[in-house]
């Protein structure tokens, strides 16, 4: 590793696949979509979701932090308190003012605004919750864990759609190569399947109507997709300078060795269809790395089943490769969680180097006859691999591409 690049040394992952990192894996190795009605969503016209299954917040976080928080906070400390343990960090002994937290949240949270925007409507002012501004701060997932974790360096929020987990992650290392902290926990969550997120998503056409089979909506680069599945989750990394890890004996999982983002300054939804923006951001991610395409391998994909944005991804990566290497979309399985998907993205990549395995994609039946991709798909694939790229695009043409590096 040179110096230039960061070692991820502990990952920490919860999403509809399973609590933690190996569950998630698993669930992700299955290969089988995950969406599945869901009652809080009842008498919407999209009323399934990808759901964390059997999360207590109160028996994993704590009453009290479970009280005073929303649960895309709950997903969030969960994740943290695994990626730290996998890094075999001790809080309490650490230097917590040479720690930073870097979480990405796409928007603020709207677990708890529908009841109380009831009680506002109503004139019961004394029945708000004195916790409804503050569990719904998007900050908040961040300054949690500062808190839980004794971490008290800087302490920042990144918000770029569907991109902000990977623009998190590329801001710690970018910390860490400035020097302003030693150790940075960054990564993204969300809850996405609320009922404001599926009724407004579902107004902008963006959501899948398989309501007749939920388990095989989502359905990245597939003839027949129609929208993605709301999800949520939380993953986070630990980061540190090759050096410092080799000091203290880390494991290293993998290596962040290259960041890219950039905006499309076109239109709030709709790429340019040829993926210029994702493009700039994904060849500025290489340039960063000093690496050629020839040294990518694999390639997670945003991949959301969206019908436009499927295409204009597989055009941009058959423009910058070629032949691009063997791709997959994760949210087959687990759906979109917005501001945790490119956390989670970035996560599994560092997992598939390490294990020398693609995870397939669910619900690929028959590929788009306008995508020319090698989509791994029903089964994992083994496969040879020193290099790979995870992508994120976000509404508001907000892109962010990582790229890793085996150890």
């Amino acid at each position: 590793m040179s110096e230039r690049e960061v070692a991820v040394t502990g990952i920490g992952m919860v999403t509809p696949a399973g609590i933690g990192r190996e569950a998630t894996w698993d669930g992700l190795c299955a290969g089988v979509g995950l969406g599945a009605h869901d009652d809080e969503l009842a008498g919407l016209p999209v009323d399934f979701s990808c759901r964390v299954p059997g999360f207590d917040g109160g028996a994993l976080v704590g009453r009290q932090v479970a009280w005073r928080n929303d649960r895309f906070i709950h997903l969030a400390l969960v994740a943290a308190r695994e990626a730290v343990a996998d890094a075999a960090l001790d809080p309490a002994t650490w230097d917590g003012a040479r720690v930073a937290v870097v979480m990405g949240v796409g928007g603020n949270s709207a677990d708890c605004w529908g009841r109380e925007y009831g009680n506002l409507a109503e004139g019961r002012i004394e029945a708000i919750s004195p916790t409804a501004l503050l569990r719904s701060l998007p900050n908040m997932a961040a300054g949690e864990i500062s808190t839980d974790l004794r971490a008290l360096g800087p302490c920042l929020t990144t918000s770029t759609a569907c991109a902000s987990g990977a623009t998190a992650i590329g801001t710690a290392r970018d910390l860490l190569r400035s020097g302003a902290c030693d150790i940075a926990i960054a990564g993204g969550a969300e809850c996405a399947r609320l009922p404001m997120a599926s009724a407004a998503f579902h107004r902008m056409r963006a959501l899948s109507g398989r309501r007749h089979d939920p388990a095989g909506a989502s359905r990245p680069f597939d003839a027949e997709r129609d929208g993605f599945v709301l999800g949520e989750g939380a993953a986070v990394l630990v980061l540190e300078r090759p050096r410092d890890a080799r000091a203290r004996g880390a494991r290293t999982r993998g290596v962040l060795s290259g960041y890219g983002a950039s905006s499309d300054g076109r239109h709030p939804t709709y790429p340019a269809p040829d993926g210029a923006g994702a493009r700039r951001a994904l060849e500025a991610a290489l340039a960063d790395a000093r690496a050629g395409v020839d040294e990518v391998h694999h390639v997670i994909a945003h991949g959301t089943a969206a019908p436009v944005t499927d295409q204009v991804e597989a055009t941009l990566l058959c423009a910058v490769f070629g032949a691009p290497p063997p791709v997959t979309s994760l949210k087959g399985v687990i759906g979109h969680s917005l501001g945790a998907a490119g956390a989670i993205n970035a996560a599994c990549t560092v997992l598939a180097l390490e294990r020398q395995l693609v995870p397939p994609t669910a619900n690929l039946d028959r590929l788009d006859d306008g995508i020319d991709l090698d989509v791994v798909t029903k089964v994992p694939r083994r496969h040879r691999m020193a290099g790979a790229i995870s992508n994120a695009f976000g509404h508001g043409g907000q892109n962010a591409v990582l790229f890793f590096r085996s150890t």
